[in-house]
């Protein structure tokens, strides 16, 4: 059955993330032949609306506020219930980010719908979409239907293939205004932590450290590795603990879910909690100099021995390699 799908459209730092192009292609196989419209919400993102439109949206509503500038709960949940209101689509997508798992659940109570939160596949039965999702830690995966009502879903980040970008597609762009009002929150200034100039949620290959990196400067190897690869550095928990790093790095079940092409562990024991953050890589390499860590039970490929010894030899064979090529 061909529904309206909305995919809500993330913009950061003036740019559309990566995952709202995914959406965009699980908002289409929603829609089964429906149309799907994007939507955006910033304070002035109507230059994006082409982007969106060229990876497979049909149309573009955007929603240009000041109070949009940068995303709180009250005013995203205002802007876009008002946009709902006009649209009235049959599906809502968006991606499974922070900013996705703090409005998807207050939107879909608003709209008495289900919601399929962290889906990483959608596939079509009779009509309706599945989606298929990690349970237990990603130790098994069950699927979802919604029978009824409006079909919301959050995906996770680089596990549903964006389209590719059609620079000819065109489409119609229009502006809904919106009253907000009674904010209980405004953001004053927003102060960042460089974590490097990659996405860690959507980066395609991630060098990730744990303990085993004894300190601060252990990363610094690592990070080599990873600006040579064109990827970004993540952590343990352990390590964030030790304040080896930042928290912003952390991946596990209390940290970021990633799911990249390429996957090192260095350091890294493979406790379960930091396997349910990136267990489901494509490829994962292990760097341990114990033969018996469970990180291994994971890994694709596995290197037992001293990693502050290991990792500048890799970098220096890739770099080699990536020259003469």
């Amino acid at each position: 059955m061909a529904k309206k799908v909305l995919v809500i459209g993330e913009v950061r730092d003036g740019e559309l993330r990566n995952v709202s192009f995914e959406a965009v292609a699980a908002g289409k196989m929603v829609a089964n032949g429906g149309e799907v419209v994007g939507v955006l919400l910033g304070e002035n993102v109507s230059g994006l609306a082409e982007s969106l439109i060229q990876y497979g949206a049909d149309r573009v509503v955007t929603v240009n506020h000041a109070d949009l500038k940068t995303y709180t709960t009250d005013a995203y949940q205002q802007a876009l219930l008002q946009v709902f209101d006009v649209e009235s689509p049959e599906g809502v997508v968006l991606g499974h980010t922070a900013m996705g798992k703090d409005v998807s659940p207050r939107l879909a109570m608003k709209l008495n719908a289900g919601l399929v939160s962290d889906a990483v596949a959608v596939e079509m039965d009779g009509g309706e979409p599945v989606f298929t999702r990690p349970i237990y830690s990603g130790k098994a995966f069950e699927k979802k239907k919604i029978n009824e009502g409006v079909v919301f879903a959050t995906i996770r980040p680089n596990n549903i293939a964006a389209f590719e970008q059609d620079t000819k597609r065109t489409g119609d762009v229009s502006t809904i205004t919106v009253d907000i009002k009674d904010l209980r929150t405004t953001i004053r200034d927003v102060v960042k932590k460089a974590t490097g100039g990659v996405d860690l949620s959507e980066a395609n290959v991630i060098v990730a450290g744990g303990r085993g990196v004894k300190s601060a400067d252990g990363f610094k190897p690592l990070q080599d590795l990873a600006d040579l690869l064109g990827g970004a550095v993540g952590a343990s928990r352990g390590a964030c603990d030790a304040e080896y790093c930042d928290y912003g790095l952390q991946i596990g079940q209390t940290g970021k879910v990633v799911t990249p092409d390429l996957y090192f562990a260095i350091g890294i024991s493979g406790a379960i909690q930091h396997l349910a953050g990136m267990s489901n890589s494509k490829v994962i390499v292990a760097i341990n100099k114990d033969p018996e860590a469970p990180i291994f039970e994971v890994a694709d490929y596995g290197i037992v021995g001293d990693l502050f010894e290991i990792v500048p030899l890799l970098t220096e064979e890739l770099r080699n390699v990536l020259v003469s090529n």
